[in-house]
């Protein structure tokens, strides 16, 4: 399993850059092997950091096909919607086409929208029993929940759908899409993003600790690819970095 490799930025702005150099990198590769390069997204803060990293890059953004690790089951035009987040500001910072974000489908049930959303994912990965993205960005909540994957939850055990419903998330809204962990862990590279001194303790925990029963963030270790965290220095003040 891939070992942590973590950077940490003295600003935002370097955290922003260095992410966006990573990503750019990892697209260039994948699109001159495989002609396409396929990411899948978090929410949260993460899309402000990557509408100001990736635009200082000159990309063939149109072979860019843009999932998401998890989603709000609620409407596009809903405040919560993470889809309706990357419409509106990465797509006006960098010239990846409309049609190349996946979302999922609100106006079904949150069952048969993760049911959709892996059958969307298959057929994008035709040929392969487990889709392999090539970057998968991620965040931590202060729990230590990644995705709408949360501590002691059931999902956590889920071995068989690639992609899950939630109707009971203990953060709101309850109903959800997510990524589980047997497609989280077939990533070519796993990025894990996370600023602010909230995080010190919950990170120092999950890239430190020792747990029985591991935080979800904790669970993120891809099997044959990478896994990189790069974080702000509140957010490393309580690592060991000797």
């Amino acid at each position: 399993m891939a070992t942590p490799i973590v950077t940490v930025c003295a600003s935002d702005e370097s955290l922003a850059c260095k992410l966006g150099d990573h990503i750019h990198e990892k697209a260039e590769d994948a699109i001159a092997q495989r002609g396409v390069f396929r990411l899948g997204v978090s929410g949260g803060s993460l899309v402000k950091v990557l509408s100001k990293g990736l635009p200082k890059h000159t990309a063939d953004w149109a072979k860019w096909k843009v999932f998401f690790c998890d989603e709000r089951h609620v409407p596009y035009t809903d405040k919560e919607c993470t889809y309706g987040d990357y419409k509106a500001n990465l797509l006006t910072a960098v010239a990846i086409p409309e049609n190349n974000l996946y979302p999922i489908q609100p106006d079904i049930t949150v069952e048969e929208a993760a049911v959709e959303y892996e059958k969307k994912i298959k057929e994008e990965f035709a040929g392969s029993d487990l889709p392999r993205f090539d970057i998968l960005l991620l965040g931590m909540g202060p729990d230590g929940h990644t995705c709408s994957l949360f501590p002691d939850h059931k999902l956590l055990n889920e071995k068989d759908k690639l992609i899950a419903p939630i109707s009971d998330s203990p953060k709101p809204p309850p109903s959800r899409v997510t990524m589980t962990l047997p497609l989280l862990n077939n990533a070519a590279c796993a990025v894990f993003v996370a600023c602010g001194a909230s995080k010190a303790e919950i990170l120092k925990r999950v890239l430190e600790g020792n747990d029985a029963n591991p935080l979800p963030a904790a669970r993120i270790k891809p099997t044959n690819g990478e896994l990189i965290w790069m974080v702000d220095e509140a957010a490393a003040k309580l690592l060991d970095r000797k």
